[in-house]
């Protein structure tokens, strides 16, 4: 029986993430579970998968630089494969150079037997001349120089450089290169951040407490979740500091009543009823029934017990659930996503510049749905994990221009401690490079 191959595991992942556009996580954690792989071979695969994924721009510019074949003539196994070959040779500095090339052609005999000598070629050449790589011409074409040398998309890179000049564009482009933090959240309802602190210290997990967030900690030692000590007594889940922000910043009172209209997964939900101390009623639902079974166990883990849910469409008037008016809506609002490349970084090659103008329709049409369920004087959360100001300024602009009733509340005026967060018009927005959390954006909008 023949040795699983880590190697091979991972050239099988990322055919299925570019053939049928599937999500890479649940496929390694299908493979992981199958128990073939044991020891360094399983971190291997993890780091081999989401290496080249979100390096996949940057390896297909050193594919053009070192093949005679350019990356878009190759099959794509071929591709595949050298994709591959080229990270552990240019970003897994504990593989030899000598075992990255002899792995990728046997692989290549494999998946695409005729390959095997153009894959030694492009490899052992590129070990050779690494030091010679050229990138695009940063002040010729930023955008280019930004695209090939972080692995992003031109148009999400021409965007970045839109709002941020270019020392800020390529920070941020770096930072959306790189792994995300693992941050969690303590849950209030069950222990004290100091409490689960120590617990997290005598478990021997190293965690500093979130620079922003009073109830989050980020992880940094590696270990799974769900070995982490509390979580199966529900003392934690995980949620990244800025969708954390998000739930302060609407700010709900114990015995309110709140509308979550967007809710899956439930990060922010069961926050909702953690700051309403689990007193009053939140009503959170989701287009996708499937999804809110991920809220009900979450909220059952957490002992949130004043969630309840409720499948509708949120962009129609009628959908909403629960009857009656609100005093505070949540409005986490479908977007691209593009704040949060580094965790799903087989999306960004699957996002275009022509979705947006579909997305935006959606947001308004959920913003304009969900307007007359809150009561007068209550309070409206508009969040995007997106960087774009289509998705995110334009969108609560043009609502207000419509919606006379509503006015814009200050941030800075709100939450002075947080002021490094705001911009001068009292929005929320957050950046990886600036501050260490995804890239996210909400506005408060309350009802006269």
């Amino acid at each position: 029986m023949t040795r699983p191959n880590p190697r091979r595991s991972a050239y099988e992942i990322l055919l299925r993430v570019e053939r049928d556009r599937a999500f890479a996580e649940p496929l390694i954690d299908r493979e992981l579970v199958r128990g073939l792989l044991a020891g360094p071979d399983r971190g291997l695969l993890t780091e081999l998968v989401y290496g080249v994924l979100r390096r996949q721009g940057s390896l297909d510019h050193l594919v053009d630089t070192f093949s005679a074949t350019k990356s878009g003539k190759l099959e794509r196994s071929v591709l595949l494969v050298l994709r591959l070959g080229l990270y552990q040779l240019f970003h897994l500095d504990r593989i030899p150079v000598s075992a990255a090339v002899n792995e990728s052609v046997n692989l290549a005999k494999q998946v695409a037997p005729r390959a095997a000598g153009l894959v030694n070629a492009v490899l052992r050449r590129a070990d050779r001349e690494r030091d010679a790589v050229a990138w695009p011409d940063p002040a010729r074409d930023p955008a280019g120089y930004l695209a090939a040398r972080y692995s992003a998309p031109r148009w999400i890179a021409e965007g970045w450089l839109g709002q941020l000049d270019f020392a800020g564009a390529e920070l941020l482009a770096r930072a959306m290169a790189e792994p995300a933090p693992l941050t969690l959240r303590v849950n209030t309802l069950r222990t004290t951040r100091d409490s689960l602190r120590t617990l997290l210290r005598e478990g021997g997990i190293d965690a500093e407490p979130t620079r922003y967030s009073p109830d989050g900690f980020r992880i940094l030692s590696r270990s799974p979740v769900t070995l982490l000590p509390g979580f199966e007594e529900g003392l934690f889940t995980v949620q990244d500091e800025a969708s954390q922000l998000a739930s302060r910043f609407l700010a709900p009172e114990p015995g309110q009543r709140v509308l979550d209209v967007c809710a899956a997964p439930g990060g922010k939900t069961t926050h909702l009823a953690q700051l309403m101390e689990n007193r009053g009623e939140i009503c959170a639902g989701d287009i996708a029934e499937k999804k809110l079974r991920r809220i009900e166990e979450s909220a059952a883990r957490l002992g949130a017990s004043i969630v309840r849910t409720a499948p509708f469409d949120a962009t129609r008037p009628e959908a909403p659930a629960g009857g009656g008016a609100f005093d505070r809506i949540l409005v986490d609002a479908p977007c691209s996503g593009l704040g949060v490349l580094r965790r799903n970084p087989e999306g960004k090659w699957w996002k275009a510049p022509g979705d947006l103008p579909g997305i935006v329709a959606t947001q308004r049409a959920i913003l304009e749905a969900v307007a007359p369920r809150l009561v007068p004087g209550g309070v409206l959360l508009y969040s995007t994990c997106s960087t774009t100001v289509d998705e995110n300024e334009g969108v609560v602009d043009d609502f207000l221009s419509q919606h006379p009733d509503f006015v814009l509340e200050d941030l800075n005026a709100l939450f002075p401690g947080l002021a490094d967060l705001f911009t001068v018009r009292g929005f929320f927005r957050s950046w990886p490079h600036r501050h260490g959390m995804d890239g996210f954006f909400a506005a408060r909008l309350r009802k006269q």
